[in-house]
């Protein structure tokens, strides 16, 4: 082309200063500061505080290590919640919290001391604390330098910490009211115990992975005689804990189970459920046995039996406890080892023995194996048996079995004496159960779940025997031993703790707590000793709801959203209601979510050993935040959801196709002002009414998915108007009238007034996922009238773009008959019957009902097809047949189409603009 006939100049080609790369790691840091330095967080909250309030209480991640991707997962949904919620016109409030005391920083403190060669025992307490302390604030500071990184605004500055001294006073004084209330008792009964750890654990503190254990059958002589049968006659128990055999106190039988006296090979008499038989038979190898007789289980009850090898009686009881899962269904009883052997063993007035000590070793009471840890006593137990001649058959079994989620090594049941909130006091099992019925559960399936485990959960141990944590301030007179407490003195170890922190309770002395003239109400004495153990960490950040919500109005009590991995059915979601409606007699929460755990891309557990581990830090580091925040959208949460690196590339690539969409149409907007220029949608061009219309229907799916908390749903609605409306279609089309037609045209400006509107509107249905991406794209927004300073300050706003049916229609066939002209034109290309879209001439026959469809629009086919000229043929039938041909005529050296052009090369209507100039 001569320089004479270079038409560039006389073209609106797009030209914008928005970045097509995005350089995410790099410019997102830029963008935190920037709303750091202006205050951007405070400056939302100031223009919703007369809004109508949505809480959403954050469940405190531990202070212990950096933070992982299941973190960024839950971080990420909460914030698209609360900006969502935000930008919907309420007052959504996020303060961030941590949970900062208990064992996992206990231990690492204790091993810090130990490198340092420095011996706890001489240490004081409130220097056991400091030490725990700072450890916890170091990581609540990394870990909110990351989260902070991922784009999530929140009261970074004003976190709560259930370390802080306010929060442990609200803890000891939602303590006194659990007293007061009469749901806490001091018990002895068996609990999981980590002798590692040295101490009880809660069920929330027990992980299930694999154990291999010795299967043992074990023969328990019958002292009670039975009519009809002779000879030695044998009870027989199956048990995977060889170990417990020394605590054995009985054997239970099913009330209304069959019980069959067989005779076996050799002459002796085995007891044993007739359901499970013939698989003893098999598992034991026993040649034959002959059934004698049978006898309901309730039929023996109270009959006695030898134990297997101590001298003294086992008694046979019946209980509902016992099943035909497994074994022989008779169920080697002790009482200090198990909670079905505690209620039956209580029931029948049995004794609590447990002869194994704080540290998984045997005691006095079994002298036999004194100081043998119990795990390694197992094999002692095997060879004790095997020489009483007791032992039926040993193997080793690999079976599901409790580690402690600290340390991970195997715990035990051990009975010792604990504190507990009784689950039936008052009815606390029944209010809790009748309250999960109000609450929204997302999935409806969580309902059942945490039902199912109130209904059938025991007593909760509230106490631990360490150090880092909030103690249990109760004292016991020094006479009788009874327990001491009082609403007073509750409250002053609150008011104490609130000043000088936990440590003051262990280094004070006692009269500081004590309400004046304190007397014991057993015996009348009045001296005192202090409690020494201290609370489970479920109860600290199971009173959070009261700790932190209901002091403002923007964070009111109850919370109506609670979302976190689903693991917290019975952690956080069960210790807030069960504390929530023994306090306060109401569910702390009305709307409770949950979310998957992240697994790899193949769907395994991610995990160290098998190098598998996909850190949020490191997509950061090469993709940025975004893409991270992108990839959490698109997942279905409430199931397990699965990340590799080829997923997190894939994200990117969406994250590609939305900005250039975004891109492109900020580029066809440097010379609109939207104040002067626009024009009103009754009179703007078919195809952007259409267009508008597209708008109107994402904006409502989107907003609506949001309420609905379904994120997924915006991300496939987005990305389908981004690449199959807009890029593919819409925006395909209109390069033409955008680029050829006078630069301050009607049809140009209908088109830029449509662009400006879905760029808007997009930047802010986009911003609680995509929130730095969204906010780039609002600085380059024409200015407006009302235009906020950042997205995250704009709302949704209801859009009404109505287009009349036959429009729809019209343009719906447009769509159809595109999609079979595309691939015509494709194979016209590599057939060489082309070289480019704009060189074809198109035929199109098609029934009389798709023409009638297409209306007025039938005109302006060759612009929606991007070719040259269509010849539109009338034909029976429902198909659209496609031919192409080369277009007639010479091409135009400014558009491109095919026409007869003047003597400058241009086709009439670039003639017209030109000359217009």
């Amino acid at each position: 082309m001569s320089d004479k006939n270079d038409y560039r100049s006389t073209l609106n080609l797009p030209s914008t200063e928005f970045p097509m790369r995005a350089n995410l790691p790099k410019r997102e840091p830029e963008m935190l500061n920037k709303w750091n330095e202006e205050d951007l967080y405070g400056k939302i909250r100031e223009s919703r505080k007369d809004s109508p309030v949505v809480c959403l209480h954050d469940g405190p991640p531990y202070a212990n290590g950096n933070i992982h991707i299941g973190h960024a997962l839950n971080k990420i949904l909460k914030d698209i919640i609360v900006k969502s919620r935000t930008m919907a016109g309420f007052n959504t409030a996020y303060r961030p919290g941590w949970d900062c005391h208990g064992l996992p920083i206990e231990l690492k403190v204790d091993e810090q001391f130990r490198k340092k060669k420095i011996d706890k025992r001489n240490l004081s307490i409130r220097e056991i604390h400091d030490a725990c302390r700072a450890y916890a604030s170091s990581f609540v500071e990394k870990q909110k330098e990351e989260f902070v990184r991922l784009g999530i605004l929140g009261e970074w500055d004003n976190p709560y910490l259930t370390m802080n001294h306010e929060y442990e006073a609200e803890i000891i004084r939602q303590l006194g009211k659990l007293f007061e209330n009469g749901y806490v008792y001091k018990g002895l009964k068996p609990v999981h115990w980590c002798a590692s750890c040295v101490t009880a654990l809660a069920e929330a503190e027990v992980e299930y992975d694999d154990h291999t254990s010795p299967s043992i059958y074990v023969k328990f002589p019958l002292e009670t005689p039975v009519d009809g049968v002779d000879g030695d006659i044998f009870v027989v128990i199956w048990t995977t804990t060889p170990w417990t055999l020394p605590a054995n106190l009985g054997v239970s039988l099913h009330p209304t189970f069959n019980y069959g006296f067989y005779r076996v090979s050799g002459g002796d008499v085995y007891v044993i459920a007739t359901d499970l038989a013939e698989d003893f038979q098999k598992e034991c190898g026993i040649e034959s046995m002959e059934l004698l007789k049978t006898m309901k289980g309730k039929e023996m009850d109270r009959w006695a039996c030898r134990h297997p090898f101590i001298d003294r009686e086992s008694l046979i009881m019946v209980g509902e406890h016992v099943t035909l899962e497994q074994g022989t269904g008779c169920v080697h009883t002790a009482p200090g080892h198990g909670m079905d052997d505690y209620i039956i063993g209580q029931k029948y007035g049995l004794p609590v023995l447990v002869p194994v000590d704080d540290r998984g070793c045997f005691t006095d009471e079994f002298p036999l194996m004194k100081g043998e840890h119990v795990f390694k006593a197992n094999a002692k137990v095997v060879e004790l048996l095997k020489e009483k001649n007791v032992l039926l058959k040993v193997a080793d079994v690999e079976h599901s079995y409790p580690h402690c989620w600290r340390c991970k090594k195997p715990v035990i049941f051990r009975g010792t004496e604990q504190w507990f909130i009784s689950i039936d006091a008052n009815e606390l099992r029944h209010k809790a159960l009748e309250e999960i019925k109000k609450v929204n559960w997302i999935p409806a399936w969580g309902e059942e779940r945490i039902h199912n485990m109130i209904a059938g959960r025991v007593d909760w141990c509230i106490s631990r025997q360490r150090k880092w944590g909030v103690p249990i301030t109760v004292a016991y007179c020094e006479e009788c031993g009874e327990v001491f407490q009082s609403a007073k003195m509750f409250e002053n170890a609150a008011e104490v703790v609130e000043k000088e922190g936990t440590a003051a309770w262990f280094e004070s002395d006692l009269s500081r707590f004590l309400p004046e003239g304190a007397v014991c109400p057993q015996c009348g004495g009045k001296h005192f000793r202090k409690e020494t153990d201290i609370l489970d960490v479920w109860i600290d950040s199971g009173i959070s709801h009261t700790a932190v919500l209901g002091k403002r109005k923007d964070l009111p009590w109850p919370a109506d959203i609670y979302i976190e991995g689903s693991d917290q059915y019975r952690g956080w979601f069960h210790s807030s209601l069960l504390t929530a409606v023994a306090n306060q007699g109401h569910r702390p929460y009305n709307t409770v979510i949950t979310h998957g755990f992240v697994l790899d891309g193949k769907g395994k557990k991610m995990s160290k050993s098998m190098g598998n581990v996909v850190a949020p830090q490191d997509i950061v580091k090469q993709y940025g935040a975004e893409i991270l925040r992108l990839w959490v959208s698109q997942l279905d949460y409430k199931d397990d959801v699965r990340i590799s690196s080829e997923i997190v590339k894939r994200s990117s690539e969406t994250y590609r196709k939305i900005r250039n969409t975004a891109r492109f149409m900020l580029s066809n907007l440097y010379d609109f002002n939207p104040e002067t220029d626009s024009v009103p949608f009754n009179e703007m061009h078919e195809f952007d009414k259409w267009a508008l219309s597209r708008l109107a229907v994402l904006n409502r799916r989107v907003v609506q998915a949001f309420d609905d908390f379904e994120f997924h749903l915006m991300y496939h609605t987005v990305l389908q108007f981004c690449t199959v409306e807009m890029s593919n279609f819409y925006l395909d089309v209109l390069k033409d009238r955008m680029y050829c037609s006078p630069a301050e045209s009607r049809e140009r400006r209908s088109a830029q007034t449509a662009l400006f509107q879905i760029t808007r509107t997009l930047a802010k249905l986009i911003a609680p996922v995509l929130s730095f991406t969204s906010d780039e794209i609002w600085q380059f927004v024409p200015d407006f009238k009302g235009k906020a300073e950042s997205v995250h300050l704009a709302e949704f706003e209801k859009l009404d773009y109505s287009i009349d049916e036959n429009l729809t229609a019209a343009f719906d066939t447009i769509a159809e008959i595109r999609e079979f002209t595309l691939k015509k034109l494709e194979e016209a290309r590599q057939e060489k019957i082309i070289g480019h879209p704009l060189n074809a001439a198109v035929t199109l026959s098609m029934g009389h009902d798709k023409i009638e469809k297409l209306g007025e629009l039938k005109h302006e086919l060759n612009r929606y097809l991007i070719v040259s000229q269509v010849e539109l043929i009338e034909r029976e039938g429902d198909s659209v047949e496609v031919e192409v041909s080369q277009a007639a005529g010479e091409k135009c050296e400014r558009c491109w189409n095919f026409d007869e052009l003047n003597g400058d090369g241009l086709c009439p209507r670039c003639a017209s603009v030109v000359e217009k100039g």
